[in-house]
């Protein structure tokens, strides 16, 4: 029987390649191995012989030399399929590779193959008509959130040790708390979103699901910087993992608010949250305060309507002849869209993030560090799709969005960061901060990582 893949994370693999203990073939079969025999249904699309002719060829002195890694199946490569997980595009080929795609592949990473993903990312959910449901390695029956399902289900479930991920109102930092990973949305604009960029709604950006943070820094020297096909990139900054631990944290202010002033979520995860933040608060010498209860509008429909607008213009000519092919939630919003949007809605819209600007400035004006929590339960059944009651908390739908995408929407950073389990499943802690302050936030998570490390791979990973 063979080895099974590399169950740390991604550095101490590199590590690993340099030193000769381990292979970037040896790696790359057990990967394909691993995934074969795998029940999770993480990956849609593996590109087997060019993955094992570039690990033979690979060279480990680049950053990622010779990591197999997975691609959320909405982030282009070219010569792949080019679904964005719709039955509507399923005979579709990409054509180009993704800014971030192609600087992976510059820093050595073998790409090899597709991670499933939600209808156009559009549901924090793992069920697609195309691909059907991805199953959380910690219980299969749960989901893993999404719209990086794969990317989550593939690393914590042992099968890669990085993948890439996007997120646009939580689609990183879902899954990653549901998994027991590190997912991380940086400042708007840190790793460039081109070739053709869609501009609207200004959410959206790229990262990784990852089982470190020192991961996310590598990620972020490897991708980060302007690019001209994306005109809201943000200029190159150097040193990510060379800096992390060199931040001086002491006295900044931090708050603790679970439920983010306006999410359902369950009590013994509130208790769970403010223990660890509180802990957090020691290990890193913070100043704990108090802030104002956050007045943040409800934003749920300023996100769908203009990530629906993106829908339509993806769609195009197809719409509404392709509504069948569409899953239930997407061809609902369409339709509500194509009725109600006008002016007035769009106004509203407009004045809706307006005002969450402004009531996150506010909080940010008050402390450094906002604490909250990822995910309002821990993973809930896999087949939930909308708002669905389960005991005393709301999951799935607009209740995950509330802790999440208002950070989308405001554009600085979060990272979710997992503080434990309940009930045998993982729950994960928000860390946010102001525009620009990603460094901070990644050498918080590192403090929490060195003070009270977690399970980088679910139990029922290939050993």
């Amino acid at each position: 029987m063979s080895d099974p893949p590399w169950l740390g994370d991604t550095c101490s693999l590199v590590d690993a390649f340099r030193s000769g203990q381990r292979s970037p073939v040896e790696e790359l079969e057990a990967t394909l191995a691993a995934i074969d025999s795998s029940g999770l249904n993480a990956f849609c699309y593996i590109e087997a012989e060019p993955a094992l002719e570039r690990a033979r060829t690979a060279d480990v002195s680049l950053p990622f030399g010779g990591v197999p890694i997975g691609v959320k199946e909405r982030e282009p490569v070219a010569g792949w399929p080019s679904t964005e997980a719709s039955l509507v595009f399923a005979d579709r080929i990409g054509t180009f590779d993704s800014t971030m795609t192609d600087r992976l592949r510059r820093g050595g990473a073998n790409l090899i193959g597709q991670t499933t993903a939600s209808e156009f990312g559009g549901l924090n959910v793992s069920v697609s008509k195309l691909h059907g449901t991805t199953g959380n390695p910690w219980d299969q029956t749960r989901t893993t959130g999404g719209s990086s399902a794969g990317s989550a289900a593939a690393v914590a479930g042992g099968l890669v040790s990085i993948a890439t991920g996007s997120d646009g109102g939580g689609s990183i930092r879902i899954p990653a708390g549901f998994c027991g990973l590190v997912g991380m949305k940086g400042t708007a604009g840190r790793i460039p979103r081109g070739p053709h960029t869609v501009i609207g709604p200004l959410t959206v950006v790229g990262g990784c699901l990852t089982r470190s943070v020192r991961d996310v820094a590598r990620w972020f020297d490897l991708t980060n910087g302007y690019d001209p096909r994306d005109p809201y990139s943000l200029p190159r900054i150097d040193g990510w993992e060379r800096d992390l631990d060199s931040h001086d944290l002491s006295g900044l202010r931090v708050a603790i608010v679970p439920d983010l002033g306006r999410a359902t979520i369950r009590p013994e995860l509130d208790t769970l949250v403010r223990a660890a933040g509180e802990a957090l608060v020691v290990d890193a010498g913070l100043n704990l305060t108090e802030v104002s209860k956050p007045d943040l509008p409800d934003t749920s429909v300023a996100w769908a309507m203009s990530n629906l607008a993106v829908l339509k213009m993806a769609l195009g000519h197809f719409w509404p002849g392709c509504k069948d092919d569409l899953t239930m939630e997407m061809a609902f919003g369409m339709e509500l869209a194509s009725d109600h949007y006008d002016l007035e809605m769009a106004a509203r819209i407009e004045a809706d993030k307006m005002a969450t600007n402004e009531a996150m400035a506010d909080i940010f004006d008050e402390v450094d560090i906002l604490i909250c929590a990822t995910n309002p339960d821990t993973a809930y059944p896999a087949g939930v799709t909308m708002n669905t009651q389960v005991g005393d908390v709301t999951v799935g739908g607009e209740n995950n969005l509330a802790l999440t995408g208002p950070f989308n929407i405001y554009g600085n950073p979060s990272i979710a960061v997992p503080i434990g389990l309940l009930g045998g499943l993982p729950i994960s802690m928000q860390l946010a901060a102001g525009h620009h302050r990603d460094a901070i936030l990644l050498d918080l998570a590192r403090v929490v990582e060195r003070e009270r490390p977690w399970p980088l791979v679910a139990p029922a990973a290939p050993v």
